[in-house]
């Protein structure tokens, strides 16, 4: 099962280690590591990304859950933060992008103080105990959470919803008087616009997280291969 993992520790050092025991267990195939970043939250409240794994085979975070997870993790400071990942404004703010919800977000904030620092990944595991007893063995606090695609059916919901506020308008429209043409006119043009936003929005989200799925069936066909060549 694809999840995003976040493990907070309480300073940086013990997060690199956790970093390398999270390397550690792709390596032996307990699981696998699609990307991974340290991010780091400073005393005066900002955030930083002190390693990250941008030239790995998912390369840029742009788009990734990932990225924005990262971007979110940042709170008030998140788009600095997505920037330093290689991010744009508007990936490193948008919890749908992201794929969880906005409950594990507060959960992990509450533990990602001023002066911890997290290790943040997209990883796909099938037990959850090689992890958890790893981090926990480091000083980590382990929070997880399956990546979702239910936005999607809120996402066409929303669109639906607005395109029959649309044909209500448009119908009245041809209805309505002179004088009133104009300004439900124009109603009618803001509400087609927010439409196509809509629309747009949820084409560039498929096309990243179709990107990011074969991103990912090419990183486990080249372990696969790996692990082949070391046993021949």
């Amino acid at each position: 099962m694809d999840r995003m993992l976040v493990v907070v520790f309480d300073n940086e050092s013990k997060a690199y280690e956790g970093k390398k025991a999270l390397l550690q267990l792709d390596n032996e195939g307990s699981i696998s590591v699609y990307a991974y970043a340290v991010l780091a939250k400073h005393a005066d409240g900002t955030a930083s990304v002190k390693q990250g794994d941008d030239a790995g085979p998912l390369g840029s975070l742009v788009g990734t859950a990932l990225g924005s997870l990262i971007g979110l993790l940042g709170g008030p400071a998140g788009v600095a933060v997505g920037a330093a990942a290689g991010l744009g404004a508007g990936s490193a703010v948008d919890i749908d992008n992201a794929r969880i919800g906005d409950d594990f977000i507060a959960d992990v904030t509450k533990q990602l103080l001023p002066t911890r620092v997290a290790v943040v990944a997209e990883i796909e595991e099938d037990w959850t105990t090689p992890v958890d007893t790893r981090m926990e063995a480091i000083g980590g606090t382990v929070f997880r959470r399956a990546l979702s695609d239910v936005q999607h059916q809120i996402h066409e919901e929303n669109v639906a919803a607005m395109k029959a506020d649309l044909a209500q308008m448009k119908a009245e429209h041809a209805k309505t008087h002179a004088e009133h043409k104009a300004k439900l006119q124009e109603k009618i043009n803001q509400l087609d616009s927010k439409i196509q936003a809509q629309l747009q929005k949820a084409k560039d989200r498929r096309a990243a997280a179709e990107k990011e799925a074969q991103a990912k069936v090419q990183i486990l066909k080249a372990k696969a291969e790996a692990a082949k060549a070391k046993v021949s």
